[in-house]
């Protein structure tokens, strides 16, 4: 059974223009060249119909269901569509069944669809694992989240992942051009006359969603009032009324990759760092707090002692939000931003860190040096706790002496860089290390 175009023949007319424009062929298939094109694996396994388990990930209105429906064109099996939204684990374990009863009495294959997989809950997801594992039937998946978020790793492990890029304006432009020449499916038969610029707006505020492109265009169509001679004319005002710009939505997804994003930029760019920040708070209305947070540990992890004030910015920032709130700490945290992008970088710390890490994973246990343990009570002495040189008592107010467990001996973790402030770090690092090498040569 093909749930895709079960019903469509009837009623073609209650039909949206997307949904009777959807491409049945891979040639007629818009975009997304680098997993379909000529003699690619996925256009290979589709025209020999044998597609095996498969992930597919993308935006909004970039093919991933156009896909399935080639698909399910292609296959001589059969081809059930189910939505993670309302479906349930009794409508999964029905498909099962059927599809165990057709491959024992007939030999027949099932292709599951399971549209909007991130909805299915990771319990549900299970549900599907034993049979796709048998070999039952072959998931196809959609998803417009990260599946590696989304999907359990069981079940993203035995599926190949295609991830399908974001379409363009381009493509779009392609889709609705399509859609006013083809008198059968498409807006052909009406007297329409669709300027140019209108179409460039609607296929710009798409934002390559295809299917959002068609059904503003079928909107502008369906709802102009006809010229005397019967002529509809799509304007730019009429294009302008037919589209609204989307409010863009930040799943956990986005918020990870804009975070990232955020952060890398500080090491780099002040442009990118200010407007991806912006761009979060005020586009997709996350949490500044998010922001200031990243800001303060970037501070010891990129910048550190190359520049100090870094820090205090940082956390002045954190105040003045806590203080102020939004937007009237949006100034102070753009300055701690543009402070710490354009100060001088260092990842010593950061590395000291890791250093220090490797450094306990190699001891079992860590002694302290007996000169270094607690002398203030009655038999320190006795014990041996003694030996331990007061750095103020010598020249630099620096000594010579064991500090890390014995076991570690003089091992560096903290290596100051030739960075801001660390430069100067490092030339009193280069004068103990002196001090320590005529030492040893006064003791030879």
């Amino acid at each position: 059974m093909d749930l895709f175009s079960y019903g469509q023949e009837q009623n073609p007319s209650t039909r949206l223009l997307a949904d009777r424009m959807r491409p049945s062929t891979l040639d007629e298939y818009i975009g997304q060249e680098h997993i379909v094109g000529p003699g690619k694996l996925l256009r290979r396994a589709i025209e020999a119909d044998q597609v095996s388990s498969i992930l597919l990930y993308g935006p909004p209105g970039c093919g991933k269901t156009t896909l399935a429906h080639i698909i399910s064109r292609h296959t001589q099996g059969e081809f059930i569509r189910l939505n993670a939204v309302d479906a349930t684990v009794k409508d999964v374990r029905a498909v099962i069944e059927k599809a165990q009863n057709d491959k024992a009495l007939y030999g027949t294959k099932t292709i599951l669809f399971l549209d909007e997989v991130h909805r299915f809950n990771s319990s549900r997801q299970d549900a599907l694992l034993p049979a796709v594992e048998k070999g039952t039937i072959t998931f196809i998946g959609a998803t417009t989240e990260n599946p590696f978020h989304y999907v359990n790793g069981a079940l993203l492990s035995r599926s190949t992942l295609f991830q399908l890029e974001p379409l363009g304006k381009e493509h779009s432009m392609i889709a609705m051009q399509r859609a006013l020449q083809d008198d059968e499916k498409g807006l052909g038969y009406l007297k329409l006359i669709a300027d140019e610029e209108a179409l460039t707006h609607i296929a710009w505020v798409s934002n390559g969603d295809i299917r959002r492109a068609l059904n503003a265009l079928e909107l502008a169509a369906m709802t102009t009032a006809p010229e005397g001679d019967g002529t509809i004319h799509i304007t730019m005002d009429v294009a302008e009324e037919s589209i609204r710009r989307p409010i863009v939505k930040a799943d956990e997804s986005t918020q990870y990759d804009i975070l990232s994003a955020f952060h890398k930029s500080i090491r780099g760019s002040s442009d990118a760092a200010l407007f991806w920040f912006l761009y979060a708070v005020e586009k997709l209305g996350m949490d500044p707090m998010t922001f200031i947070r990243r800001l303060i540990a970037a501070s010891s992890e990129d910048i550190g002692l190359a520049n100090p004030q870094a820090m205090v910015q940082a956390t002045s920032a954190l105040d003045a939000y806590r203080n102020n709130g939004w937007p009237e700490a949006k100034l102070n945290i753009a300055q701690a931003i543009l402070f710490a992008v354009e100060s001088p970088k260092s990842n010593a710390v950061y590395t000291a860190i890791s250093n220090a890490m490797s450094a306990m994973d190699q001891l079992q246990h860590a002694e302290v040096p007996l000169h270094l343990r607690d002398g203030h009570y009655k038999g320190a002495v006795k014990l041996g706790h003694t030996g331990y040189k007061y750095p103020h008592n010598y020249p630099g107010h620096f000594v010579e002496q064991q500090y890390l467990p014995n076991e570690l001996g003089k091992m560096v973790l903290y290596q100051a860089s030739q960075q801001g402030n660390e430069i100067k770090i490092k030339h009193n690092q280069e004068l103990r290390r002196k001090i320590i090498r005529g030492n040893k040569n006064g003791e030879e």
